[in-house]
């Protein structure tokens, strides 16, 4: 069965009022909004210890972490598997499975976990659709525990990095004032990937919308209210 999407009804939901009544006097800024100036796409480039793709008219799928879902110690591991298989030009299972280690660890639910809170997940669903059809083309998103993922059809003249500060920038700040705290919110890196074709296109929409699912959340996809998969019907 394929699923297609229907009119989102996480459009209409609305974010906590007490932060909502924030908005008029805390939009994000033109940096945090995506145009602090580069509108250039920088195809393949390397940022920390993570490669990275961003091109125009391209569909990546997208992570990116609270900053206490992995301990530094274990981040300077992968950072140093990761380079070496760089260096040894290891074969492409061999990363991948580095990366499906990474999402086990994610999925245990480790740190504080702050998205859990109902209105710290509205304000990432808030931030992803805000400019879904116009920067860029939201094609599945899920908000977990201490994790998100996205994917998207990237437009022209908004480069990668751009959209996901913008997505950080204004999440943090609101979210830190509803936690009352202060610090770094976010991992400063974040993963992302290209979709090759269809079939690798539907592969990641399932595993996307199916993460609660396989973490022990929900017993069915479209039961985690916070992800693209509740408003989704099948046909």
């Amino acid at each position: 069965m394929r699923c297609v999407p229907k009119t989102l009804k996480s459009r209409t939901r609305r974010v906590p009022a007490r932060v909502r009544r924030r908005w008029p006097t805390s939009q994000p800024s033109a940096r945090s909004e995506g145009h602090s100036g580069r509108s250039e796409h920088r195809s393949v480039y390397s940022r920390s210890y993570l490669p990275h793709l961003d091109a125009a008219r391209i569909v990546q799928g997208i992570t990116f972490r609270l900053a206490d879902s992995v301990p530094r110690s274990v981040i300077a591991h992968w950072r140093e598997e990761i380079l070496l298989n760089r260096r040894l030009c290891t074969d492409r299972a061999r990363h991948e499975e580095l990366q499906r280690r990474v999402a086990r660890y994610e999925d245990a639910g480790r740190g504080e976990c702050h998205l859990r809170r109902p209105e710290i997940a509205a304000l990432v669903r808030a931030a992803l659709l805000r400019f879904d059809g116009e920067r860029y083309q939201l094609l599945a998103w899920c908000v977990m525990p201490n994790h998100v993922h996205v994917l998207i059809k990237q437009e022209q003249g908004f480069p990668l990095a751009e959209l996901v500060k913008s997505w950080k920038v204004f999440t943090a700040r609101e979210a830190n004032v509803i936690l009352g705290r202060t610090g770094m919110f976010w991992m400063r890196e974040y993963h992302d990937r290209r979709i090759r074709d269809g079939a690798h296109l539907n592969r990641a929409i399932v595993y996307i919308e199916n993460n609660p699912v396989k973490a022990g959340l929900c017993e069915r996809a479209e039961e985690w209210a916070w992800s693209s998969a509740a408003g989704r019907e099948v046909e």
